[in-house]
């Protein structure tokens, strides 16, 4: 049946074929992809190094409070706006970025430590950089104040014993056994001194080659949360 026109749907629905005229699309381009991938990465890393963090904890140095394995939140606002307390859980470089005997006096680049804050990337073999490492302890002392360790690892501030309820790992004193390494000094302005609350267990400022003082700049945050495991989560 002719249409309104008067033509037949034949002639008007129809294009006439042309042999071998017919163009291939042009090939996908895979920059949106990529684009997307970067935009992604940037904003984690962003995150990651301005707000907040997720750590788990390898090591015992931190037990009873701190199991291995358990996942942590690090938030990186706090000491923008004030210095580390006594009794905070701090996130900082490893001291083979800062201690002047561990780092020779070299200065490692954020670049070089760049792939070990990549996810994946970071397991790598060959791409692990000691000083590109992070540690966790607990702050103790503060700047201006003396600080004394004994052989079983309990601390006193400028002469009076200090309450750690958090600690139940003391250094055994034993036949034969002088204890753990002592500590006795002044902290430093711009510094403080941390433990690790598994006082037999922990290689923190009492066993540092360069000095027991961590800087303040290295430090990256304060643990604040537990995610995992659910049954403990909780502020810290």
């Amino acid at each position: 049946m002719p249409d309104l026109s008067g033509e037949s749907s034949s002639q008007t629905d129809l294009a006439p074929a042309q042999s071998g005229s017919a163009k291939s699309p042009p090939p996908e381009s895979v920059w949106p992809f990529w684009r997307s991938v970067l935009i992604t990465l940037a904003v984690a890393l962003g995150i990651r190094h301005l707000l907040v963090e997720a750590r788990y904890i390898p090591s015992g140095s931190m037990l009873p409070g701190l199991q291995i394995q358990d996942r942590l939140l690090v938030e990186k606002l706090t000491y923008r706006g004030r210095t580390p307390r006594r009794g905070d859980i701090v996130v900082f470089h490893a001291p083979h970025a800062f201690d002047p005997v561990l780092t020779g006096g070299r200065r490692v680049s954020p670049w070089e430590c760049l792939p070990s804050n990549i996810p994946l990337v970071n397991k790598v073999p060959g791409l692990a950089n000691p000083a590109c490492d992070a540690y966790i302890k607990r702050v103790v002392a503060l700047p201006g104040e003396h600080i004394s360790v004994d052989p079983q690892g309990r601390v006193a501030i400028d002469g009076s014993p200090l309450h750690e309820p958090y600690v139940s790992f003391y250094c055994p004193i034993e036949a034969g056994s002088s204890g753990c390494k002592t500590l006795d000094a002044v902290v430093p302005q711009g510094h403080v001194v941390v433990l690790g609350d598994n006082r037999a267990n922990s290689w923190d400022g009492r066993f540092w080659p360069g000095g027991p003082f961590l800087p303040d700049s290295q430090i990256l945050g304060r643990a604040f949360w537990r995610l995992f495991p659910f049954d403990r989560s909780g502020s810290l």
